[in-house]
């Protein structure tokens, strides 16, 4: 399937929730830092003494947890417009963050949903006890309301099912969709599934799903979806939010849907933990060149360190409150 994604004046993508929060990260290279030594938008507030302080207060800073959740903002023809991506693991963190961030949630035209797994979803909770109802199309895939577990050495861990029901009747639109879909005037692209056509992005061991009331294997973990920019003369940003279908086959499928092949950047969880699929996935990905290579959420330290290492051109770490600039906004 091909779609004609247009291209976007200029974006900006700010982590609204992730694994770390620094708010003595420096600005860098397209990105501006939320904190006390960077330029974004906001510093950690005073607040009132509690428990053990004398005097004055402490200070309120942006929270992390393990999740992900990131808010999209395109500029074109001089119009602004916004969306979420991901809503992170707990019912209070992204409004929270949201709040500390000053960032209105009812100013989102649309939410997306990467999976269903817990980490990404949950945040909805807090999001939808602060708007009411209120109809905001959320588009995921239809096999993000699976029943999952992983089962490894140590026994099985149940994961929280998302309720479609509880999402419906807050008054969100859900859509469904397993094909590439164009949002926001075809200014984004969902990419759908994704094709697993690399032979080293096996996905998630031990993961498995409940289908016809029998557990099955569900290492790809189909549902996982990205979104796609298109930034005018600079090329594809994909943003993920665990990357399960793998980074390499996000970039190959993105490029055959869109026709686009130059990549400017990747952004968000990879999944990419430890072993030969570390080496492999970067060799691949420093062959595209891109200009930003920002690792989040379920990318472990190993992984980041190998490539900060081998794309020390590209690398940004990632923090809460981190906006990167896509194009013109730089």
């Amino acid at each position: 399937m091909h779609v004609k994604l247009r291209p976007v004046d200029s974006a900006r993508v700010t982590t609204l929730i992730d694994n770390a929060s620094d708010a003595l990260l420096p600005d860098g290279r397209l990105v501006r830092r939320w904190g006390l030594a960077g330029a974004g938008t906001g510093a950690p507030l005073p607040v009132a003494p509690a428990g053990l302080a004398v005097g004055g207060g402490t200070l309120d800073v942006l929270r992390a947890e393990h999740g992900f959740s990131a808010m999209v903002e395109i500029r074109t023809g001089g119009r602004d417009r916004r969306l979420l991506f991901d809503a992170g693991a707990t019912t209070d963190g992204l409004i929270g963050n949201l709040d500390r961030l000053g960032v209105r949630p009812d100013t989102f035209e649309s939410i997306v949903l990467s999976h269903g797994h817990f980490d990404h979803v949950t945040g909805l909770h807090g999001l939808i006890g602060r708007l009411g109802p209120r109809s905001v199309p959320v588009l995921l895939h239809p096999d993000a309301w699976r029943t999952r577990r992983v089962a490894g050495p140590g026994g099985v861990l149940d994961l929280p099912t998302p309720s479609r029901d509880a999402v419906e009747q807050a008054g969100f639109t859900v859509i469904e969709e397993r094909r590439p879909s164009l949002l926001l005037d075809d200014f984004l692209l969902i990419t759908g599934e994704v094709p697993r056509t690399t032979d080293f992005e096996t996905g998630m061991p031990g993961h498995e799903a409940c289908v016809g009331g029998a557990w099955s294997p569900d290492e790809g973990i189909d549902d996982d979806q990205a979104l796609v920019l298109h930034v005018r003369d600079k090329g594809l940003v994909i943003l993920t939010g665990c990357g399960h279908a793998g980074i390499i086959n996000l970039i190959r499928h993105a490029r055959a849907v869109t026709g686009v092949r130059r990549l400017y950047g990747v952004l968000g969880g990879l999944h990419l933990r430890f072993g030969p699929v570390v080496d492999r996935t970067i060799d691949k990905l420093a062959a595209y060149e891109p200009e930003m290579v920002v690792p989040a959420h379920c990318t472990s330290w190993a992984a980041q360190q190998s490539l900060a290492s081998r794309l020390p051109d590209a690398f940004l770490p990632n923090a809460v409150g981190s906006t990167f600039l896509l194009g013109a906004e730089q």
